[in-house]
């Protein structure tokens, strides 16, 4: 005896999710949920207590994503956003960014004065007063617990810009170590105000997302 198949009824089979008895998604699914959740951007938790220590600065700058940039570059009000048109400029001011936040937010037990100078040269107004008072609070700390930071900059994009002030997201990467410890790693990400300042972009404002 001949038989027959019905392939749509086989194919919401085969679509249909696997469960337990109770209805719950099988482990494959949960797993695979559970691993797509993992890959946001966030602070892992066993790096928290050495990184928050380390890069306490840009923690406490106060607290999004590049989906509010695209918002931004699609609204009508940003006709005369120079980000959309100029790609020289735009580039100008992600590398001036990026340069100053990789100096910035890095230190090491035997050299705190560099970061503050380059904070003096690259950072100005409010982003100035607030990077000096809160480094002001680390950096004997940093000496004490032999504490290192460096920091990478892997993802910017210019939200707005105009012929001297730019608005930038930034995403970076931060480790930091204690001597005879491992080393750390972090993410963050920043929201930043440049101006143009003679012939480089300094940040005015530094805000945690």
């Amino acid at each position: 005896m001949s038989t027959t198949h019905e392939p749509e009824a086989e194919a919401a089979e085969a679509e249909a999710p696997q469960t337990d008895a109770s209805g719950a998604a099988a482990p494959d699914e949960a797993e695979a949920n559970e691993a797509a959740a993992g890959r946001r951007w966030r602070w892992p938790y066993g790096a928290r207590r050495t990184a928050a220590v380390a890069a306490i600065v840009l923690l406490l700058l106060g607290g999004g994503g590049f989906d509010y940039a695209a918002h931004r570059l699609t609204d009508p009000a940003a006709t005369d956003n120079r980000a959309l048109t100029d790609t020289e400029a735009t580039n100008r001011v992600v590398g001036d960014v990026s340069n100053a936040l990789g100096k910035i937010f890095a230190y090491t037990p035997e050299d705190t004065g560099s970061t503050e100078r380059a904070a003096r040269d690259l950072l100005d107004g409010a982003a100035a007063d607030q990077y000096q008072a809160l480094f002001g609070q680390i950096r004997q700390r940093v000496a004490e617990q032999q504490l290192t930071l460096t920091t990478r900059v892997v993802r910017a994009g210019v939200v707005r810009l105009t012929a001297d002030h730019a608005r930038l997201l930034v995403f970076l990467d931060q480790t930091a170590q204690r001597k005879g410890a491992a080393a750390t790693s972090a993410a963050a990400q920043l929201s930043v105000t440049a101006r143009l300042d003679g012939d480089h972009w300094r940040i005015t404002d530094l805000k945690a997302r």
